[in-house]
């Protein structure tokens, strides 16, 4: 979230400070604060081109070398019923903006095909009411439509929502949630019958203050899974709610809520897994979030790839945080040193959310993250060494997405041709700004990125299908497979509004495969795999992954795009307790079931369209 301008010169001169003696680096912070101020006409005609979705020259214009994907919304068609409620329509309060919209994947009744849990927030009014909306759950049905199953779920805790993440903490075999809240935070034990116990207390995962994103990770590698809680404020929203105006701060010289600067940081939380189905908070101990940053996006990421999964936190308008996992417990904070902390011009950022994946398919991971409009989105290349480098222009991301604000970010192959495209899901945070010639506005359309294959995107989301239009107030962002059919769909969540659930039109006609990973030393999930697939001359990387994006969860299948590749060679597993696999030769166009120690034990060919549900 922006400053008002007095805080944010404030900020810029304390990093200009602290950056004495490194002449280049302050001077290229100086001269972007003012060219912020001050831009020239010809960039900002550039940029509102690039906003308004019309070609511009140079790297990541929408050009003629991406297939077409067509994508159609079809959530309330499938079933999906549901508007996310946060706040009043003016946005007097940062909660009522930041306002959740969290999505979790999760086939809770293990049929093989994903479900759909929406988390619901809240007014100021029902929050003091006890009348808060319930937050949804939806089965699927394996026709490619979901029937609305929280009545009968147990998911019955009301608040102010905000975030999940999907893990099997207990090991049992079904998958589990965990719901943030302002407020405090909720964990949901899956009972196998389609309803869940609501064990928090017992567990000892409750945190406290203002919980955002979260995400599970085994990080002792004792297999079972550990828990990661962003917070974000410490604040107590209903006193806020009783302010009456909304303060005074701007935007742009627009009147505006204010917020987090100003606000105190809640400090984030880590919960080390007992093996009882008890968690201790080992955050003090473990180092983590010291400064109380103001957390949103979490994923864990073996970044340098010691086999300990590390942390990266997306932090708002604060040094964002890469946890390095330093294997007795403790974690060290090395974002600055390794160069996913700032701006490439060494800047805080508004960082939302996150995603880590091989985009270049070099065997190593990298970062993406959204920040707020006037900046870029991040997107940060492994180097290897345990060092990144922002590539956001070099790539073709930087220019088209300025004037964007960014919540949402994902990784993923949509035309399966075996690179990871990028999606991000945008949305302002100030309606007021629809009043005023910014070249900004409230509502907007995701962005898509196809992924070269040559480390460069070009931006194809207006020439992807009507779905791809789409103007809305997006926060959270998920992929699933949910129909099975080899193709990954796309779920948004917008603010004070329906859904988007985005399918393909036509099946895409590349190959792919999808992956389920079951652990026995380590996580039941198996989370923290890191799974190889070779097809001729193609080599593919990926991590089973819990969290990410913003305050969502994808589906822990991992999807792999084989473009025209009708043969694997192999796959080879890395699990989490360390021991490896290789699967020789499996099947092409097929849901796969790894077992750690047993290799392939299950193989399901994709489901075939049926005619007019296209």
């Amino acid at each position: 979230m922006p400053m008002t301008l007095c805080k944010r010169q404030f900020s810029y001169l304390k990093i200009l400070l602290l950056l004495d003696g490194i002449g280049l680096i302050a001077g290229l912070a100086l001269v972007t604060f003012a060219g912020r101020a001050a831009q020239s006409p010809a960039l900002v005609r550039t940029r509102e081109a690039q906003r308004s979705g019309h070609k511009t020259t140079g790297p990541g214009t929408q050009s003629g070398g991406a297939q077409r994907d067509q994508f159609i919304e079809v959530a309330e068609k499938s079933g999906i019923r549901f508007t996310l409620t946060s706040g009043g329509p003016e946005k007097q309060y940062i909660v009522e903006a930041k306002g959740g919209g969290g999505i979790a994947w999760i086939d809770f009744d293990n049929d093989g095909f994903p479900d759909l849990f929406l988390v619901n927030g809240s007014t100021f009014k029902q929050s003091k009411q006890g009348s808060s909306p319930r937050s949804r759950l939806y089965h699927n049905n394996g026709d490619g439509t979901f029937t609305d199953v929280s009545a009968r779920s147990g998911l019955d805790h009301a608040g102010w929502g905000m975030g999940v993440c999907v893990g099997d903490y207990d090991n049992d075999g079904l998958d589990d949630l965990y719901v943030t809240y302002y407020g405090g935070n909720v964990l949901y034990r899956n009972n196998g019958n389609g309803t869940f116990t609501e064990v928090t207390e017992k567990a000892g995962v409750r945190g406290g203050g203002w919980g955002m994103g979260c995400a599970f990770g085994d990080y002792d590698n004792d297999g079972h899974l550990d828990l990661y809680v962003a917070d974000y404020l410490d604040v107590d929203i209903l006193k806020l709610g009783g302010m009456g105006s909304a303060p005074n701060c701007t935007y742009r010289g627009i009147a505006t809520f204010c917020g987090p600067r100003g606000l105190p940081g809640g400090r984030d939380f880590l919960f080390h897994n007992n093996g009882d189905g008890t968690f201790s908070d080992v955050t003090e101990r473990a180092g983590i979030d010291n400064n109380k940053y103001y957390g949103l996006g979490v994923v864990w990421c073996d970044y340098d790839r010691d086999g300990r999964p590390d942390i990266y936190v997306a932090n708002d308008s604060t040094p964002s945080s890469l946890y390095h996992n330093n294997g007795d417990g403790t974690f060290t904070d090395v974002g600055v040193e390794a160069g996913v902390a700032y701006s490439s011009e060494g800047l805080e950022q508004a960082g939302m959310g996150t995603d880590f994946a091989d985009y270049d398919n070099d065997g190593w991971g990298d970062l993406v993250k959204g920040n707020f409009s006037d900046d870029t989105k991040n997107l940060y290349h492994n180097n290897r060494d345990g060092t990144f480098t922002d590539v956001t222009y070099r790539a073709g991301i930087g220019g088209v997405g300025w004037l964007f604000t960014t919540f949402g970010a994902k990784f993923l192959d949509y035309d399966n041709d075996g690179w990871k495209d990028i999606m991000l899901a945008n949305g302002q945070t100030f309606p007021q700004i629809d009043r005023y010639q910014t070249g900004i506005t409230y509502a907007e359309r995701s962005l898509l990125f196809h992924n070269r294959g040559d480390g460069n995107f070009d931006e194809v989301g207006l020439q992807s299908g009507p779905g791809m239009g789409l103007r809305k107030v997006s926060r959270g962002l998920a992929t699933a497979d949910y129909d099975n059919d080899g193709d990954l769909e796309i779920m948004v969540s917008n603010m004070n509004s329906t859904p988007e659930l985005l399918r393909h039109l036509r099946k895409n006609p590349n190959h792919s495969i999808l992956v389920k990973t079951v652990g026995v030393k380590s996580n039941r999930d198996g989370i923290g795999t890191e799974v190889k697939v070779i097809a001729g001359s193609l080599t593919q990387y990926d991590t089973v992954r819990s969290g990410g994006s913003y305050l969502s969860s994808s589906d822990l299948r991992l999807h792999f795009g084989l473009g025209t590749h009708t043969a694997i060679d192999r796959i080879e597993i890395r699990w989490p307790s360390g021991q490896t696999q290789k699967i020789e030769n499996p099947p092409v166009d097929h849901i796969l079931v790894i077992k750690e120690g047993e290799g392939l034990v299950g193989s399901k060919p994709f489901r075939k369209a049926k005619a007019g549900t296209r």
